[in-house]
């Protein structure tokens, strides 16, 4: 069972809190976004969000299983780990998506590194997107949150999607 504690009153820059007790994650994000169901999603996906006005943004939490033992920096840097995934995603049969690598940077939570990856992708069916994602390892798993709107619409909501993805923290 999920629990969900969303705030109903506007946190930091217009952010509201969500909290998962059961997978043992948080953050924030932005105000006028709601749940969505997504048929067929890919495995792992536990949780998607979507902007109510501008319906091409939106949030993921993706879980994976990692050995126990594992640690974020295990995997490698930032960069590492950020070019590992871009590797995977473009070597996809069914995808016709070119994916760009953009920057990666490590962060400090209480207790637990974060990385902070950014990627542009390009379809040759849909505009140009830009991504900013957070991942983290804790307890065996594995956990990506990732934000994703039009790179047209980029520079408007840049600082609320970093703000957003920092805020992101599992235990």
């Amino acid at each position: 069972m999920t629990t969900l504690i969303s705030s109903c009153s506007a946190g930091v820059s217009g952010l509201q809190s969500y909290v998962n007790t059961a997978q043992g994650y948080e953050f924030l994000y932005p105000n006028g976004w709601l749940p969505v169901t997504v048929k067929n999603a890919s495995a792992g996906v536990d949780l998607v969000y979507r902007d109510l006005v501008e319906r091409s943004e939106n949030l993921s939490v993706i879980i994976s299983d990692v050995p126990k033992d594992i640690k974020l920096e295990d995997l490698g840097s930032p960069t590492d780990v950020g070019y590992r995934f871009l590797k995977a995603v473009n070597k996809k049969p069914e995808n016709q998506k070119e994916t760009d690598f953009i920057s990666a940077e490590a962060r400090e939570g209480k207790d637990k590194k974060y990385y902070i990856l950014e990627y542009e992708v390009e379809s040759p069916e849909e505009p140009t997107r830009h991504n900013i994602a957070s991942v983290a390892v804790s307890r065996g798993k594995l956990f990506t949150f990732n934000l994703s709107t039009t790179e047209r619409r980029w520079s408007n909501v840049k600082d609320t999607f970093e703000i957003a993805a920092k805020s992101f923290t599992v235990r």
